[in-house]
């Protein structure tokens, strides 16, 4: 890639140029809801290293059942799988020159605005020194609001009671609900993990993409007073709106670091320590709360579940944003491909961040197309034939 372009595209000002140069072929599909499950900090596949170390793949591996069982045809509901097997890191290329985006944060702001804006840490949007928060309205939750589409942010570990870091396992009552533009981990008080069963607690602010916009963060009010505050919610939350039909149009959750593959549980997890234990804790999780995704009236009326990665990771060899390693990217939806000799239909078409924003917006109808967006294959590849059609959605 010409790094005049990479420049462009990190600094944001691709989206101008999109926008001036290009009328986007906006698609949509008959999809009603969209559920994104972020996960954290693990390759797909890689070179080195693939079961053993401190950085392992998750295709394969032991301690990923679940995962791998979506996949491999084993599963009750591998006729609604398909997955990528080229799903790179954002603005990878085969050799690994192109641009490099990490470290997480960057890819979350990436995959609702297509730029990182030049961020690249891990800082809260709206700390004293440092901050990260973006003016632009450019992005997908602000393009879903104006079309009148609904969305809505769930992160665990959120409006919990007390202050942080002495919180309890407890959601407080919804009119004290916030926008969780801060980050906090600890012990709980009282109470363990739903999914894991550990007192420890873990919210990443770096992992909530749309607290980064002063738009769709309220400005960074961190009072029961910002308007915004409702388009969040713990994580808890989501099962009520799943038994009550009031889920968003688009759904973003995000599990703690423990149960996202990020962080091993301290003591780790099922006799599992290190890796081993990241990998295992996040299959758990997904294991719990796919079903529960599935079993609502929202999934089985046309609904769709994507299992989300942020960032390649280094294995010890060769360059982690060069096309040998790749990011997990799985799809459930009534409307996944057809299965290939008993087993989900695998997509080599190169993919990226970039390309999930495209779907996004094909899905919802929304554009104009957003930053490296317009460069990017869609997901089309991923779904049965004809599965995503020309007639616009409306509201």
């Amino acid at each position: 890639m010409p790094k005049s372009r990479a420049r462009l595209i990190l600094s944001g000002c691709v989206i101008a140029a999109a926008v001036a140069l290009t009328a986007p072929k906006m698609r949509a599909t008959d999809v009603r809801a969209v559920f994104v499950i972020a996960m954290e900090n693990h390759n797909w596949e890689q070179p080195a290293n693939k079961f053993t170390g401190g950085q392992q793949q998750v295709y394969q591996n032991p301690h990923a059942p679940y995962i791998n069982s979506l996949v491999d045809g084993t599963s009750t509901i591998s006729d609604q799988v398909s997955y990528a097997t080229a799903y790179h890191n954002a603005l990878a290329n085969s050799d690994g020159t192109g641009g490099h985006i990490h470290p997480s944060e960057p890819n979350y702001i990436w995959a609702e605005a297509g730029t990182n804006f030049g961020v690249a840490n891990d800082n809260d949007p709206y700390q004293a020194n440092g901050g990260t928060h973006q003016s632009s309205t450019a992005h997908l939750s602000t393009l879903l609001t104006q079309a009148g589409f609904s969305w809505r942010s769930y992160q665990e570990d959120t409006d919990l009671t007390g202050t942080c870091p002495n919180l309890s396992n407890t959601v407080r009552p919804q009119n004290l609900w916030t926008v969780p533009i801060t980050s906090c981990h600890g012990s709980f008080s009282s109470g363990v993990n739903e999914f894991n069963n550990a007192a420890q607690f873990d919210y990443a602010a770096k992992h909530n993409p749309q607290v980064f916009f002063d738009d769709t963060a309220g400005n960074g009010d961190a009072t029961t007073n910002n308007p915004m505050r409702l388009q969040y919610a713990p994580l808890q939350q989501l099962f009520t709106d799943l038994t009550n039909s009031s889920v968003a149009d688009y759904n973003w959750i995000t599990p703690n670091q423990f149960n996202d593959m990020h962080t091993a549980l301290t003591g780790g997890f099922g006799g599992l320590t290190g890796d081993d234990a990241k990998i295992a804790q996040g299959d758990n999780f997904l294991s719990q709360i796919i079903p529960v995704i599935m079993a609502s009236d929202a999934y089985k009326n046309n609904g769709v579940i994507m299992l989300w990665w942020d960032e390649s990771e280094p294995d010890g060899v060769g360059n982690k944003d060069d096309f040998q390693h790749t990011l997990p990217f799985i799809v459930i939806s009534k409307n996944a491909r057809n299965n290939v000799n008993g087993k989900p239909y695998a997509s080599a078409v190169n993919l990226s961040h970039s390309s999930f924003l495209r779907e996004m917006q094909e899905i919802f109808g929304v554009g104009p197309l957003l930053g490296d967006a317009v460069n990017a294959n869609d997901l089309s590849d991923l779904f049965k034939p004809g599965s995503l059609h020309e007639t616009p959605r409306s509201r």
